[in-house]
């Protein structure tokens, strides 16, 4: 049995890498599409262009304006003289907000009133307008902290200031929110994913469209015993592709890795069963390449969609929550980011671990089940 479990993964292995450009693709290209997604995925919200129309012209409008210039977040292009120049560089996407002060701000705040400001933002996108109304509210609420503080210095006198409240947040993992330490590893999820996926879904067609199954047939070699010749050198690259890709993550973003090797490499494990065995069931109900090509692109679109990656499970429709249950990328990334940013030990891990055990066997029996060597 494993004499010729091992000849048919020599076949595999040779047939694979025995091209320079198929080797390239393996494990030298998720290197390379990890540096551009992990650099291209980024949530970051820094110097956004903001124009400043300031028509009150004095000492208070323009420290309030030295706030947000000299802020990373925003980041002054232009000077406005009204607000039909506003509206041009809205309409073009020179700017993506636009600071307007009133007449009569510096005047209204001496007062004691309520001064107004107007922020005006882009809006196309709606992520990085939420992230940069957040960053406004932050800059004006500590502007108008400091005018209050001052005004009660000034007219307590001598007196001790009054006591507050100090509040000090932290994050307990990923200490600085770069949302590279969050994005990486599932982009790496991603990789791992899409090359053993292709591989497996193209071992049996291949085989069908080059006449080589014909030879398959008169052997010895029981149905199981083909998948697992199959399936073990493909699972044997997507090891070295996360070794890979795990060593350039670290090295190129700095993603702090902060668990086990031991416990990463079982979650692989478990979820390499779960992919292979995927490729593998739509390699055998596929009777070209390109039908296992698009079968591949069809299943990959909603795994990496409700993963949970790009947006948070529990914003989805609850009928959408519960299709989450059966995709094995989701457990994958609780995996992989627990491991790299938590350190989190196996004990954790375990509903997550069996799920993708289970999954991984019943998706390899199926693809097993579905592949009759008589009936080829």
């Amino acid at each position: 049995m494993w004499e010729r479990i091992r000849h048919m993964m020599k076949k595999e292995l040779i047939q694979v890498l025995r091209d320079v450009r198929m080797r390239m693709v393996v494990f030298i290209l998720p290197v390379i599409q990890l540096l551009i997604f992990g650099n291209a995925m980024n949530t970051d919200v820094e110097h956004v262009p903001m124009a400043i129309l300031d028509r009150d012209q004095t000492t208070m409008s323009r420290e309030l304006v030295d706030r947000f210039r000299y802020s990373r977040y925003f980041e002054e292009v232009a000077r406005l003289a009204n607000e039909q120049q506003m509206a041009d560089l809205l309409d073009t996407g020179d700017v993506q907000m636009v600071l307007s002060i009133p007449p009569g701000f510096a005047g209204d705040i001496r007062a004691g009133r309520s001064a107004h400001l107007q922020v005006v933002l882009d809006g196309t996108d709606s992520n990085t307008t939420s992230i940069a109304l957040g960053y406004c509210n932050a800059v004006v609420t500590g502007f108008s902290g400091d005018v209050l503080l001052e005004r009660v210095n000034r007219s307590m006198g001598a007196m001790p200031p009054v006591p507050g409240i100090d509040l000090r947040s932290r994050a307990w993992f990923n200490e600085n929110l770069e949302s590279t330490d969050y994005f990486v590893p599932g982009i790496m999820a991603i990789l791992v994913t899409i090359v053993t996926l292709i591989l497996t879904s193209m071992a049996v067609v291949r085989e069908k469209e080059i006449g080589t199954m014909e030879q398959l047939i008169v052997t010895p070699i029981r149905p199981a015993e083909f998948m697992l010749g199959k399936t073990l050198p493909f699972g044997l690259i997507g090891f070295i592709d996360v070794a890979v890709v795990t060593v350039a993550a670290m090295i190129g973003f700095g993603v702090p890795f902060r668990g086990s090797v031991l416990i990463l490499a079982l979650g692989t494990a478990l979820y390499l069963m779960s992919t292979m065995g995927v490729g593998l069931l739509i390699s055998t109900v596929s009777d070209t390449q390109q039908q296992a090509m698009m079968g591949t692109f069809f299943f990959m679109l909603p795994t990496v969609l409700l993963s949970g990656l790009m947006f948070p499970i529990a914003n989805m429709p609850e009928v959408v929550q519960w299709l989450t249950y059966i995709n094995p990328m989701r457990y994958y990334l609780v995996i992989i980011r627990f491991v790299f940013q938590k350190g989190v030990g196996l004990s954790v891990l375990i509903p997550q671990m069996g799920a993708l055990l289970v999954m991984g066997v019943g998706f390899l029996w199926l693809a097993t089940k579905r592949f009759r060597k008589t009936q080829v």
